[in-house]
C-alpha cells in the first residue's frame, strides 16, 4: 500500500513515538486528574477528545493548513492565549475544586464527571496547544521525503500510528491513577498537595504556551 512507510520508518517512528507518549505534558497530566478526581470513566473521555485533537493536527498537517496558522501571527497569538488561558483555568479549578475529588462511595457525594465532559476537557487542551501544531509540523515531516507522491496519505498514516502507539499509555496512566484512588482515600494531605501540583503544572504549561514561538 502507497500510504505505509518502509519497515525502517516504521520501526524508527514507532519508537520515537512511544518515548514522545511516555513524556508528560498538559494531556497526560489532565488524564492523572480527571482519573483521580472523576474515576476512569471521564479520564477515558480526555484520550479520546484529545486524540480527535491529533487527528484534527494531523488533518491540518497533511494539507498544509498548519503551516499557514504558523505563518499568521495574529492566529497564532490568538491561539497561544486561548490555550494558556484555559490552562490556567484548569489551574485554578485543581486548587480550588481539586479537593472536592469524590475518592468514596457515598450515594449523597456530588455526581462524579461525566465521559462528554473528559472529551470536552481533552479536546480543548490539545486543540488550543500552539506547541502540538509546532510539533507535528516539524514531527511527522521527517519521515517523509517531500518529493514522495505519497506524501500526504503517509503524513495521514503517520498521524493516525501516532495515536495508536500512544494509546497503551494513556490506558495505563488512567487506570494507573485510578489505582491509587484507594490509597488516597487514608491520605488526604497528600491528595491536597496533588491539587496544588495540578495546579502548578498546569500554570507551567501555559506559561511556556504563552513563549511558544511561530519560528
Amino acid at each position: 500500500m502507497t500510504f505505509i512507510p518502509d519497515l525502517d520508518t516504521l520501526i524508527t517512528f514507532t519508537l520515537a513515538g512511544l518515548l514522545l507518549s511516555l513524556t508528560p505534558g498538559p494531556d497526560m497530566t489532565l488524564q492523572i486528574s480527571r482519573s483521580l478526581r472523576d474515576g476512569p470513566v471521564a479520564a477515558l473521555g480526555v484520550i479520546v477528545g484529545t486524540n480527535i485533537g491529533l487527528c484534527v493536527h494531523t488533518t491540518l498537517v497533511a494539507l498544509g493548513v498548519s503551516a499557514l496558522i504558523v505563518a499568521s501571527p495574529m492566529a497564532f497569538l490568538v491561539l497561544k492565549i486561548g490555550g494558556a488561558a484555559y490552562l490556567l483555568w484548569l489551574a485554578v479549578q485543581a486548587i480550588f475544586k481539586g479537593s472536592t475529588f469524590q475518592l468514596d462511595d457515598n450515594p449523597d457525594a456530588p455526581k462524579r464527571g461525566s465521559f462528554s465532559s473528559g472529551l470536552l476537557n481533552g479536546l480543548w487542551v490539545n486543540m488550543l496547544n500552539p506547541k502540538v501544531i509546532i510539533f507535528f509540523m516539524t514531527f511527522l515531516p521527517q519521515f517523509v521525503k517531500a518529493t514522495d507522491p505519497h506524501v500526504t496519505g503517509k503524513l495521514f498514516f503517520l498521524g493516525f500510528y501516532f495515536i495508536l502507539i500512544g494509546l497503551p499509555v494513556a490506558f495505563g496512566v488512567v487506570f494507573g491513577a485510578h489505582g491509587l484512588a484507594g490509597w488516597l482515600k487514608t491520605n488526604r494531605k497528600v491528595l491536597r498537595g496533588l491539587d496544588y501540583t495540578f495546579g502548578g503544572v498546569f500554570s507551567v504549561f501555559a506559561v511556556k504556551i504563552l513563549m511558544t514561538q511561530a519560528r
